[in-house]
């Protein structure tokens, strides 16, 4: 059983059968049976399909929001932008999909030589919990559009939204099993990615999952795409503007309750604006409301689960320990559900567990660091390498530490999010390969070359 618990209450809503084994093993038949017909479809006609289920989106767009608030805890004034964004998505890929996809004429001794882009079938999508509407249309809009036909494995803590989704294909009239949604546990994801119908995996989750996902897909001698989190630097230095970068930097780690894989997380701030600063994010995160997430006004909503929150708090204590200072929050509340308040550690040091683990919850960290060269540094002292950003106003030097700086996306005087006309993903123990904008969309084709005599 798929259990659906609202981190609000801590009470389970529903709990939700598991597909058995010969019950996957139709399921993603249906998608596999789907495929011939689905890739003979043109490129128009697809885009038509995807253009209705932004539509769908739009329409069910307040019921979908709240799903995420009950399952979740994303707070309701996030849900609804969330699933604008996955609209935008579908729209975005149907709009360009021919031109990314369009055959490349290259010279060779041949009459005529090109390059031709053809689906490579079914793929799995393995999604997390923490966006689970923008999350599963970052994987279907491009692969749809390529072609492919979508198995979806949807976190289960989410089973009432991944249900919704495939509905609204079917309330947008799409054609029958493009996308299929399969409910099983973490237990029956390698029976999935063994099948030998799915020929291709994206996952997005944990770096441990990760491992485990692509090293199963590797024995299979299938091709994965990784989106593994991250703990990214937000480096501010002595010349920016110190307001402006506070401002991005308070909303950037305190989006969904700081469950978010591209929040700033840590905050490495250049030694003679260092106390200002902190003052700075101090008095910006003592006026975020924490609550039901389901109320209009509410900004930060519970983290997802107990065991979550339970590890957040072990990160928290421990960094405090090493010698941090908690100016703000750092407490487990005694109320029902899984809330953390905002926490604001500073004079966090490289050694210490808020610096080297990844932490998921509303935490800010702040390091000093003595100059640029200390701030790159500390910078890139970390296993992992999705995203980060640099504050300053000379842009030369900006533009110098955004070479330098070990992530898959640089965000320059600027929130890191995600766009779908921009590629997206992690080096290191972030992951590989792309998502999103050209890049996204040719992630899962056969680049397949044609030489004409």
């Amino acid at each position: 059983m798929l259990t659906a618990t609202n981190p609000c209450t801590g009470q389970v809503i529903a709990e939700y059968p598991t597909l058995n084994s010969s019950e996957l093993h139709e399921k993603i038949g249906d998608a596999y049976r789907a495929a011939d017909q689905w890739q003979a479809t043109s490129i128009e006609e697809r885009g038509k399909v995807l253009r209705a289920v932004a539509a769908e989106l739009r329409v069910q767009k307040d019921a979908l929001a709240k799903l995420m608030a009950l399952e979740m805890g994303k707070p309701i004034r996030e849900g609804g932008p969330e699933v604008e964004k996955a609209a935008g998505c579908a729209e975005y890929y149907a709009e360009h999909a021919a031109e990314y996809l369009a055959p490349q004429t290259l010279p060779s001794d041949a009459s005529i030589s090109y390059i031709c882009h053809p689906p490579l079938g079914t793929l799995l999508g393995i999604l997390p919990w923490n966006a689970p509407l923008w999350l599963a249309f970052r994987y279907l809009a491009p692969a749809l559009m390529a072609g492919n036909t979508c198995v979806m494995k949807h976190d289960p803590n989410v089973p009432a939204c991944a249900a919704a989704i495939a509905k609204v294909f079917t309330d947008a009239g799409a054609p029958e099993n493009i996308v299929v949604n399969v409910a099983i546990d973490n237990s029956t994801i390698e029976t999935a990615i063994r099948d030998p119908r799915i020929a291709a995996v994206s996952f997005t989750g944990s770096g441990n999952a990760g491992r485990i996902v692509a090293a199963i897909a590797g024995s299979e001698i299938k091709p994965t795409v990784l989106e593994l989190g991250g703990s990214d630097p937000c480096i501010v230095l002595a010349n920016a503007d110190l307001d402006a970068a506070a401002d991005v930097a308070t909303l950037s780690r305190m989006i969904n309750a700081g469950q978010s894989c591209i929040a700033a997380k840590r905050i490495i701030v250049e030694d003679t604006v260092y106390d200002t600063f902190v003052e700075k994010l101090h008095t910006r995160m003592a006026k975020f409301k924490t609550g039901d997430p389901l109320l209009a006004d509410t900004q930060v909503g519970p983290i997802a689960r107990e065991d979550l929150r339970q590890n957040l708090h072990r990160q928290v204590t421990e960094t405090i320990s090493a010698g941090a200072k908690c100016l703000l929050g750092g407490e487990l509340s005694d109320g029902p559900g899984f809330f953390y308040p905002p926490t604001l550690l500073v004079d966090v040091t490289e050694g210490m567990c808020a610096f080297k683990e990844e932490t998921f919850g509303p935490i800010m960290v702040v390091i000093r660091a003595a100059d640029v060269e200390e701030a790159v540094q500390l910078a890139n002292e970390t296993p992992y390498g999705l995203g980060a950003a640099v504050w300053t106003n000379d842009a030369k030097l900006a533009t110098n530490i955004a070479n330098r700086l070990e992530a898959g996306q640089v965000a320059i005087n600027g929130i890191v999010k995600t766009d779908s006309r921009l590629p997206s993903g992690g080096i290191k123990g972030s992951g590989y390969g792309r998502e999103l904008g050209p890049h996204g969309i040719r992630e899962f084709v056969n680049t397949k070359q044609i030489w004409v005599k």
